[in-house]
């Protein structure tokens, strides 16, 4: 398994419908995590570290359609 920091910048209005489908998929998975205020823009940033792998972060760009997201792999066991 990986440790993953996961970067999801999305809007503000459309945080809550893709956190609560988010949640479904990394439940039980999550170390830590940061949530962001909206910049100027109205982008909101959600940052989060798993523990999965690769097949977890295409799941998680199914749910994210609307924003960005970009993740880094921190360690491998």
């Amino acid at each position: 398994m990986q440790i993953l920091e996961v970067d999801i910048k999305l809007p503000y209005r459309e945080r809550g419908s893709v956190l609560s489908r988010l949640l479904s998929k990394v439940s039980g998975r999550i170390k830590d995590i940061h949530f962001l205020p909206p910049d100027a823009t109205g982008m909101s940033e959600i940052r989060m570290e798993l523990i999965g792998g690769k097949e977890l972060v295409q799941e998680l760009r199914k749910v994210v359609k609307i924003g960005k997201l970009s993740f880094k792999v921190l360690s491998e066991a």
